[in-house]
């Protein structure tokens, strides 16, 4: 039964958030905390609601081990941020929009930028938005959230106590 749970949010839910979802289910699921964290995804805007994650996030993902064809998108919602112990934006753009439409100040603690709180040694501060470029956007959308995903998983070790 989970005891945490963690949402990802970018703008689509089509590229970097469902990225995320993915990669950290998958890193989450070799640890002892598969069983007590809960993770899924949303975007601040609607304009995807139910696709399947970009073409080309998959198969990049897919190429590095990961599976994102199970992820629908779908948008934030007001219990959300009751529902969810963490919710996690991918750029400052999000990571604002978040705090707007939180239905009450007090949840904002529960926001976070992934890069800057959970791999604030990696010389980017946001994951940038690969949609509109090529390949290699989407490689390092991987790349960033991995280690993210790591930095994530030990601040869930501390707790968890594990």
């Amino acid at each position: 039964m989970p005891r945490f749970s963690v949402l990802f949010v970018c703008l689509g839910n089509i590229c970097r958030s469902p990225t995320a979802e993915g990669i950290f289910k998958h890193k989450l699921s070799q640890t002892e905390l598969g069983e007590l964290v809960f993770v899924d995804s949303a975007g601040t805007s609607a304009h995807h609601v139910d696709e399947t994650p970009d073409p080309r996030a998959q198969e990049e993902a897919k190429k590095a081990g990961y599976d994102l064809s199970f992820i629908r998108s779908r948008q934030v919602r007001d219990v959300d941020f009751h529902e969810f112990d963490l919710i996690v934006a991918m750029d400052d753009s999000n990571y604002y929009n978040l705090k707007d439409l939180a239905p009450d100040p007090e949840y904002h603690d529960k926001i976070k930028l992934f890069l800057a709180d959970y791999a604030p040694d990696l010389p980017k501060r946001e994951v940038p938005d690969p949609y509109y470029g090529g390949k290699q956007g989407f490689v390092e959308v991987i790349q960033l959230i991995e280690a993210a995903s790591d930095g994530l998983i030990e601040e869930l070790r501390r707790i968890h106590n594990k």
